[in-house]
């Protein structure tokens, strides 16, 4: 049986899981909106939902980070090659700064838009003065983004799965919860 120093700290889990989920809803939210015509309830409703759960991974991952950074990532074992480590790394922080930078740069395109930035009841301030051509600037800048993301969340997730299913090795196991 694994000891806990082979697997990441159960906060670090729950938080990786709880990313995952909040993520998948944010881009199923804007993907599906379309089904609604613009302008209506529903379509609105599924936008405004998409920004507040994009902000909630924001929240969540600047939580996660300094909690990443002080618990550190248990060994692999067995231990992969070098160039392995050095791309995961580099992998692990563009996935980091994509969870930075997708909500940010929503909250920003909704302040340049002019539009009110909803969260759970509350209204947060705008980031930016109104400027109609920077918020459609941004807007392409956070849609570019969010296309790049689905990418590197697909990579991730197919990493993971070769090193459990060809590799063999303990990558995956040690971010799974406990069962």
């Amino acid at each position: 049986m694994q000891g806990l120093n082979n697997r990441y700290h159960p906060a670090l889990i729950g938080m990786h899981w709880l990313t995952l989920v909040l993520l998948a809803a944010v881009y199923a939210l804007i993907e599906l909106r379309g089904i609604f015509p613009k302008g209506t309830s529903a379509h609105d409703l599924m936008k405004s939902w998409h920004f507040m759960l994009g902000l909630t991974v924001w929240a969540l991952v600047l939580l996660r980070l300094p909690l990443f950074l002080a618990l550190h990532a248990p060994p692999i074992t067995p231990a992969p090659p070098a160039w392995q480590h050095r791309l995961a790394q580099a992998m692990h922080v563009a996935l980091y700064a994509l969870l930075l930078a997708l909500p940010l740069l929503g909250w920003l395109t909704l302040s340049a838009k002019g539009v009110a930035i909803p969260f759970f009841g509350l209204e947060l301030p705008p980031l930016l003065a109104p400027d109609k051509a920077l918020g459609k600037s941004l807007e392409g800048v956070h849609e570019f983004i969010g296309e790049l993301g689905l990418w590197l969340i697909g990579l991730h997730a197919a990493a993971a799965l070769y090193h459990h299913y060809l590799v063999r090795d303990d990558t995956l196991r040690r971010m799974l919860p406990r069962h």
